[in-house]
């Protein structure tokens, strides 16, 4: 089992990262988990999980304003720090001119309109495999398509080698035909027209330093990013595949534990004094409790 922090508490700490050493992988960080508006959680609860976090710290909440006497660094070491952790580096400008309507959904709630899908065929169904499990599942270019999900991650245009010859495109979905193919759906980056391709004709991939802005929504990112619960050999998450491994020769075969229960149990651990509260249900929201030392303990979200 892994230990890590929960999202609204990810984003809260990049946020107040962001803020008090302002450096260009907090800009990137905060940016994208914003972008992320599938899996955005409530503004009010970032924001309660952040004021806690700088209180803590003895900082001030991190506002658009304050960060404006840091732009001149960020942008100098954006490369720098940056360019060689991607594959293609997106410009500065299109993360920096995203920071005031970062600040004001966390501030008022209100996130900014989002375009609609591609639309969709009758039959057709949206395709959206897990990070590196696409070449495991047989499907063709699978290196390509993690390219191009990269590059729409970051809104950067794609440079498509098809049918001899090479056309710049903004990538949007990944969707399965009534027929069975694999088909990309884009825009052309030069006329705007909506375009779709086949996987399987698809004969390079370049990501370029064109920036664009959505006219749909991407649908590119992986659908697989929950944690996983515990499997045992009692019950568990029933839809995950794992290899046994070979029984290995014993001279008296141990006898198995009883079981203790079936389901889950979902563990929660305070982001402040780190105790840990045992739910069956998936509610991270902590009551009153007392640090390990005995005394009071602010924290309220695991």
């Amino acid at each position: 089992m892994a230990r890590c922090y929960a999202f609204p508490e990810i984003f809260a700490e990049k946020t107040r990262a962001l803020g008090e050493r302002g450096r260009p992988r907090d800009l990137y960080d905060v940016v994208n988990l914003f972008r992320n508006d599938e899996r955005r959680p409530a503004a009010s609860l970032v924001l309660d999980v952040l004021g806690k976090k700088c209180r803590f710290k003895d900082v001030p909440l991190p506002t658009v304003g304050a960060l404006v006497t840091a732009e001149p660094e960020l942008r100098a070491e954006w490369a720098a720090m940056l360019g060689h952790q991607l594959h293609v580096l997106p410009p500065f400008d299109s993360y920096w001119e995203t920071l005031p309507a970062f600040f004001k959904w966390l501030e008022t709630g209100v996130a900014p309109s989002q375009p609609g899908p591609v639309p969709i065929k009758v039959g057709d169904n949206v395709i959206r495999p897990a990070l590196g499990r696409m070449g495991a599942s047989g499907m063709p270019h699978a290196r390509e398509f993690e390219t191009i999900r990269s590059a729409a991650a970051n809104r950067l245009c794609v440079d498509l080698g098809y049918l001899d010859s090479v056309r710049r495109i903004e990538p949007y979905s990944l969707r399965r035909s009534s027929g069975g193919a694999l088909l990309l759906m884009a825009v052309r980056a030069d006329s705007g027209e909506s375009r779709t391709y086949r996987m399987d004709q698809i004969q390079s991939v370049s990501v370029t330093g064109q920036v664009f802005t959505p006219r749909f929504a991407i649908e590119l990112a992986a659908a697989d990013l929950a944690i996983r619960p515990i499997v045992s050999r009692f019950g568990g998450d029933a839809s995950r595949s794992y290899s046994a491994k070979p029984a290995v020769p014993r001279r008296e075969a141990r006898q198995p534990r009883p079981a203790r229960g079936v389901g889950l149990t979902y563990v929660f651990q305070c982001g402040l004094c780190g105790k840990k509260f045992s739910r069956q249900t998936n509610d991270g929201v902590l009551n009153a409790h007392k640090q390990p030392g005995g005394l009071p303990c602010s924290g309220r979200t695991g």
